[in-house]
């Protein structure tokens, strides 16, 4: 590889959601004015967290183990890449948890990783730092549904101007462990908000809405309406969870949770009384990326490119 073609960093962040736990590297190169990221290995599992803890409260030490079996291998993945930098969040289901900081410790002391745990203002920030890049002068609902919590975001010419987190999902959802206090909440905000700041467009960001948006046979940076997330979901719901396997060719994991994730999307949408969204397929390991390489190189001023 020539000295114009080597990476300036080879950076990897691990998002531990309420569903699944996702490692992506990447590899960081400078070209003219902008910075691409070049993704060199994406590993999504499906660990799902939150089907324990929203549960009963507690991670399970089988899954417990599991999880550390899991970090086990990234770490080793991330040595035999020669990471420069990593940086490990968890989410929800983690925040939820009564034994989190037990098993933390546990983590550290065996693998030697440090896990931070982010509130959902935290990670909200950290998806503002790539959503922002797909913006133009409209003013959008960001609506970012993960397994256990919703963050709502609204901008204007670019610019964050509002930001709310519930701890709503979708596993809480499909367990049945919302409540009609959350739903109105979230109602109510973005009711307000959408109507203080004259939303015009949404735009979607999880597995969810990626899937949907695939299923849709969109692509491009082309938006999505309503009625065509809809009738994907219909489409979903009418047939039985084999036949999203083997149908649908949807994972196991995402067969389950897309309908009631789907649900707090469109409801949103509804709420804001908008009719269209972007899907740019961007989520928590981006923003994590792109934390790491302005840590880095101080690289606030520069233009980003990502990709996928």
């Amino acid at each position: 590889m020539s000295e114009a073609t080597q990476p300036l960093l080879k950076l990897a962040a691990i998002d531990i959601g309420s569903n699944a736990v996702r490692c992506q590297i990447s590899n960081i190169f400078r070209f003219e004015d902008h910075t691409l990221f070049k993704r060199v290995e994406y590993i999504r599992y499906p660990m799902r967290l939150g089907e324990d803890v929203f549960a009963t409260g507690l991670i399970s030490r089988p899954k417990a183990e599991k999880f550390m079996k899991l970090l086990h291998a990234l770490h080793l993945l991330m040595q035999v890449h020669e990471v420069d930098d990593f940086m490990i969040c968890a989410t929800s289901a983690m925040r939820s948890a009564t034994n989190a900081p037990e098993l933390l410790d546990e983590i550290h002391q065996k693998l030697g990783l440090r896990i931070q745990v982010i509130d959902g203002t935290t990670e909200a920030d950290l998806i503002n730092l790539v959503i922002r890049q797909q913006l133009d002068s409209q003013n959008y609902l960001h609506i970012d549904v993960g397994g256990g919590s919703t963050e709502f975001n609204i901008y204007v010419n670019r610019m964050k101007v509002a930001s709310q987190s519930f701890e709503q999902g979708s596993i809480r959802h499909m367990q049945g462990e919302d409540s009609i206090e959350i739903w109105q909440a979230m109602q109510n905000w973005v009711t307000e908000k959408a109507r203080l700041y004259h939303v015009s467009q949404a735009i979607g960001t999880g597995g969810n809405i990626n899937k949907i948006y695939e299923m849709a046979g969109k692509m491009g940076g082309k938006p999505i309406y309503r009625d065509q997330i809809e009738e994907v979901v219909n489409r979903i719901a009418c047939v039985s969870m084999e036949e999203r396997v083997k149908v649908l060719l949807l994972n196991a994991d995402r067969a389950d949770v897309i309908v009631p994730a789907a649900e707090i999307y469109l409801s949103a949408m509804k709420w804001a009384q908008v009719d269209t969204m972007q899907v740019p397929q961007v989520g928590l390991k981006d923003g994590i990326l792109q934390s790491l390489y302005e840590r880095h190189q101080g690289a606030t001023q520069h233009h980003f490119k990502l990709d996928f």
